[in-house]
């Protein structure tokens, strides 16, 4: 019988790969506490009128991406591919928004059914941040000064880079995109099927083109910037001064539109060539309308979103994670024949004494040589041998350094916790 393997594109997460996730998402919810954001978690499974109503009927996302399906009493559901909208929905199903400011945070698995590449997949994990109730631009610029934070915070600073653009308001965009069609319906013999389909239901789509062709022709199209309101522009002239005396350094990008359909205003992407080709590792703006879309109040929001995957293949591939960080395994107990009930005692007592260390005590069984292998493939720092007294408990522990055994030493029991500290320079704050 063949073996059952995992779905393409939805991939395990080893637990060798999993210590620079944990490292990652620790910094991230470290930042999130420094700004003020909270905690909000909110289901896997939609109802798909959500996200057609929140992303938009013609995007890639609804028409191509989305696992959509019916459940057994009718109603159609789909994996959500996006975070924005759940958090939406559920901030204001349960009374959060209206005429309240929020600071949100959430994190967790996405589902797109997209073609897998690196650090991308049909499963991904996402950072997410929603600001509800600020009308911009202060919120927007603490939102980017979050991510800004972030990158500083994991050393990707040099590595990343910020690209902003205006796209207006709804109305300015309708009235650009009339433009935008009627210059594409005089070159409609030379595009694409897509570009031919979005040009009149969604013609902003047609920007995001990755048809070197139709990007050729788009050199000449209308431009967003000469459409949008004197408001907007206000707003984003605001934006950029703030980015400018905070010393966040961004550049703008005309072409920039994301591909969502409810952002307004101010949009933008930090992008990478740290994995290759470029890649964008977070993208947001402002969705002042989502909101009432979706039938709550009028709202003002902005938010943006992370891909993790690519965020720990960056810090992976760029030796960023902190040794520390890869360390699970901190104590290794080697137990003999007769001590093993003690060794087990020992590693509780010392569990309660280093709550933050990773302490294991050998388990099975095996000769001394065979557990100190393991103490060493587990990556752990110092080998504990319990030495029992009389009354068959430990009476002293014998400490082996594990990276140079210049410092290993022994300890009576009263002492051992004190000698751990001496050996790994551990405070005994």
């Amino acid at each position: 019988m063949a073996k059952l393997q995992a779905i393409r594109g939805m991939n395990d997460i080893l637990p060798g790969e999993s210590l620079s996730w944990q490292y990652v998402e620790r910094c991230f919810r470290e930042i999130v506490k420094q700004f003020g954001y909270q905690e909000i978690r909110f289901p896997v499974v939609e109802q798909t009128a959500l996200f057609k109503r929140s992303i938009g009927e013609v995007t890639d996302i609804v028409e191509k991406e989305m696992y959509s399906f019916d459940d057994r009493n009718g109603d159609n559901l789909s994996l959500r591919p996006e975070g924005t909208a759940g958090c939406v929905r559920a901030a204001d199903q349960h009374g959060l928004l209206y005429n309240q400011q929020q600071r949100l945070w959430y994190q967790g698995p996405m589902f797109r059914h997209e073609r897998p590449q690196k650090g991308r997949y049909r499963q991904f994990h996402q950072f997410g941040v929603e600001a509800f109730g600020m009308a911009g631009p202060d919120i927007d610029v603490e939102i980017l000064q979050l991510a800004f934070t972030l990158w500083q915070h994991l050393g990707l600073t040099p590595h990343v880079r910020l690209e902003i653009n205006n796209i207006g308001s709804s109305d300015d965009r309708k009235r650009y995109g009339a433009a935008l069609t009627a210059f594409l319906s005089e070159h409609e013999a030379a595009l694409d099927e897509d570009s031919r389909r979005r040009m009149n239901s969604n013609p902003l789509r047609v920007l995001d083109s990755k048809n070197p062709e139709v990007q050729s022709i788009l050199i000449d199209a209308p431009r967003l910037e000469d459409y949008v309101s004197a408001e907007s522009e206000a707003h984003f002239s605001a934006l950029k001064a703030l980015l400018i005396k905070l010393g966040i350094a961004f550049e703008v990008n005309p072409r920039l539109v994301r591909g969502l359909d409810y952002y307004n205003y101010c949009v933008y992407e930090w992008t990478t060539e740290a994995l290759g080709a470029q890649g964008t590792v977070c993208g947001g703006g402002r969705y002042d309308g989502l909101v009432e879309q979706l039938g709550g109040k009028s709202t003002l929001a902005a938010g943006f979103a992370i891909g993790i995957e690519r965020l720990v293949l960056m810090v992976d591939s760029l030796g960023l994670v902190p040794d520390e960080a890869l360390q699970a395994i901190d104590l290794y107990i080697l137990p003999t024949s007769d001590s093993t009930e003690a060794s087990l005692l020992l590693a509780a007592e010392l569990r309660a004494e280093f709550p933050l260390m990773g302490i294991v005590s050998h388990c099975g069984g095996g000769k001394y040589n065979s557990q100190i292998k393991r103490a060493f493939n587990a990556g752990a720092k110092l080998a504990l041998i319990p030495e029992l007294g009389e009354d068959g408990t430990v009476e002293s522990v014998k400490l082996r350094y594990l990276a140079d055994d210049t410092k290993s030493d022994s300890a009576g029991i009263d002492e051992v916790a004190a000698k751990i500290r001496e050996l790994l320079q551990i405070s005994g704050d």
